[in-house]
């Protein structure tokens, strides 16, 4: 499957009071890493995001922000810890008596004092949340996901016509180096052997192992096993592109594997426009490769 690596999408709903958005980008990367911005209230939710990112993508730096508003039906519980506050004014009581303090704990004392005023939101869900709000920023996120994985595969869609097009004229010029590498042969063998006629017969003793060595120096320039692996690798690609999985760094390969057969092409073949079509095959290989690195 051809699939882009950017995209964008951005969801925000609100129900039962708690307000959800979140915002997801996503841009080319070798892997798959991702940054996840959220308020501190979601920091045990950071875990099940991040899983629902891996679920969906495979490549690509994804910035993922999640924001959240508590509506304020939310039910929290105060808990004080009265054996601390009573050890607390027990102490403040001693210090009194000594005349290092004086008057006694104001309320506002008491909340400066750390742990002795807990204050939690009621039906926490796993995520420490309200079920409620846990369930709504599940939901959004999951959302958001779906749309970004929409845009990449619209995108895909506009990469794979693209990739397509650029590798049917690769295999274009596979055929122009064939015809080209064919003839530069032909006359390669008849340049030789008219060489060989004109040499004096005292030179020539066997003309059989002569002839022999002009048929393997011919072969030297064969490049028929080379053209068919390139078209070889114009299938897989094809079969890739075709598939279900996310294909980039398969086809990242293959573009290495083309590239490896037009080169050895370049050194092997014959013929005055070998040497042009070959430079032209790889420009356009290059922009293949360009275009590859932005497939998942």
């Amino acid at each position: 499957m051809i699939r882009s690596m950017t995209g964008f999408a951005s969801i925000g709903r609100e129900e039962g009071g708690h307000r959800v958005s979140v915002t997801v980008k996503s841009v080319n990367h070798r892997f798959l890493d991702i940054a996840i911005k959220a308020p501190q209230s979601l920091a045990a939710f950071e875990s099940r995001a991040r899983a629902a990112v891996q679920r969906r993508l495979t490549r690509g730096r994804i910035e993922l922000l999640i924001a959240l508003e508590l509506g304020g039906e939310t039910g929290h519980e105060v808990v004080l810890d009265q054996a601390l506050l009573r050890r607390i004014n027990q102490a403040v009581g001693l210090a009194r008596d000594k005349g290092l303090v004086s008057g006694g704990l104001t309320p506002s004392d008491m909340l400066r004092i750390p742990q002795v005023l807990d204050i939690r939101p009621t039906n926490e869900g796993v995520s420490g949340l309200p079920e409620s709000a846990a369930a709504l920023v599940e939901r959004v996120l999951g959302d958001a996901l779906d749309a970004l994985v929409g845009m990449r595969e619209t995108e895909g869609r506009f990469l794979g016509a693209d990739l397509e097009a650029r590798l049917a004229t690769l295999a274009g010029l596979v055929t122009d180096i064939e015809r080209e590498a064919k003839d530069g042969q032909a006359r390669l063998d008849a340049r030789l052997r008219e060489r060989l006629l004109a040499l004096p017969a005292d030179l020539v003793a066997d003309q059989a192992a002569v002839a022999q060595e002009v048929v393997r120096f011919v072969a030297r320039s064969d490049v028929d096993e080379e053209l068919t692996r390139l078209r070889g690798h114009f299938a897989h690609w094809r079969a890739l592109a075709d598939g279900a999985e996310p294909c980039g760094r398969k086809l990242d390969f293959l573009v290495q594997e083309m590239n490896r057969e037009i080169n050895t092409t370049g050194a092997k073949a014959e013929g005055p426009r070998v040497t042009e079509l070959v430079i032209g095959a790889k420009a356009e290989l290059e922009r293949v490769r360009e275009q590859v690195q932005n497939v998942e």
